[in-house]
């Protein structure tokens, strides 16, 4: 009984953080003042708005040559054609594309791998994404700056 009630009350907080109506609440915070809360919200709002009407990332991702890329790239290929093994446990994970930056398809159509960084002490920010079956790499794409923007990789 707790649970639902709890998961009730996220789910009602949710709809009033998020606004159901979000440029009737928009246009009444402009015509009545916004407050501190509103309008730390607005320019977070202004900058999606502007993201989607530029069509950034929503279209046909830049390409970019396998040449272009960096040498540890090719070699994160290599190991895609082969199937691994792969340096990092999480290589091969699901990615989601929750922000929809790739062209859509089935969940579990894209798959993460990472692109070593010399010099990184962790995983770094490079990663390719690859749609489709294990183990081709017809339908990939690169990003060197942790998904927020992708290239994808042409022969």
């Amino acid at each position: 009984m707790k649970r639902a009630w709890a998961f009730s009350c996220i789910v009602a907080l949710s709809a009033i953080l998020c606004g159901c109506n979000k440029d009737g609440s928009r246009n009444a915070t402009q015509e009545q003042g916004a407050s501190a809360s509103q309008a730390a919200v607005q320019p977070v709002q202004a900058a999606s708005d502007t993201l989607a009407a530029s069509g950034a990332q929503r279209g046909a991702p830049a390409a970019v040559t396998r040449a272009q890329l960096p040498g540890e790239a090719a070699e994160t290929l290599r190991l895609i054609k082969a199937g691994g093994p792969f340096p990092y446990s999480e290589d091969g994970v699901l990615f989601r594309n929750s922000a929809a930056s790739l062209p859509e398809h089935p969940r579990g159509y894209y798959h993460a791998y990472t692109v070593r960084t010399p010099g990184a002490t962790d995983r770094g920010q490079r990663r390719i994404v690859c749609g489709g079956p294990r183990k081709q790499t017809r339908d990939c794409y690169y990003t060197d700056d942790y998904y927020a923007s992708f290239k994808r990789i042409s022969d």
